[in-house]
């Protein structure tokens, strides 16, 4: 093998395992307590992942499997590092940071979504960030209040 294919190999090698850092959000990094429990389980798992790929013989693939977890066991150290734990609201006359609420659409849909950061949030299991803009226009409100404008608008049904 000669010595010019082996440094085209690492170079290649080399761009492909200098990932980006994962972007960090400007807002604030509010978290429930089970998101930062998440976090905390997030960054193990990627440390993990991190000393497996150490134990790989192969320079390249070592580099390469070293990459994601690597760049995520940063980002995670500095979203732990920055994470405030906001506890579960005291009331529920009101939309807050961790409450869940059922609205309805004006079309008819009827949806059930519990704010939280941004790490956490996944609309799919029922969970929506804090700055998110229909979370936005929630916080602050009570039941029967309606937000938005137009074929836009929202009714809060309950907040629990």
């Amino acid at each position: 093998m000669s010595v010019a294919f082996t440094k085209e190999e690492s170079a290649e090698t080399a761009s492909e395992t200098l990932l980006p850092d994962r972007p960090i959000s400007p807002h604030p990094n509010l978290v429930t307590e089970a998101g930062l429990q998440a976090l905390q389980a997030q960054l193990r798992e990627a440390r993990e992942a991190y000393e497996a790929a150490q134990a790989i013989e192969d320079v390249n693939e070592k580099r390469r499997q070293s990459a994601v977890p690597l760049r995520d066991a940063r980002y995670l150290t500095e979203r732990l590092r920055t994470a405030q734990v906001i506890p579960d609201p005291a009331s529920t006359d009101v939309v807050a940071f961790g409450s869940t609420v059922t609205f309805s659409r004006t079309d008819g849909r009827v949806q059930t979504y519990r704010i939280v950061g941004e790490d956490e949030a996944d609309p799919k299991a029922g969970s929506i960030s804090f700055v998110a803009p229909v979370a936005k226009s929630l916080i602050g409100k009570a039941v029967g209040d309606v937000v938005g404008s137009g074929a836009q608008e929202i009714e809060i049904l309950s907040i629990a």
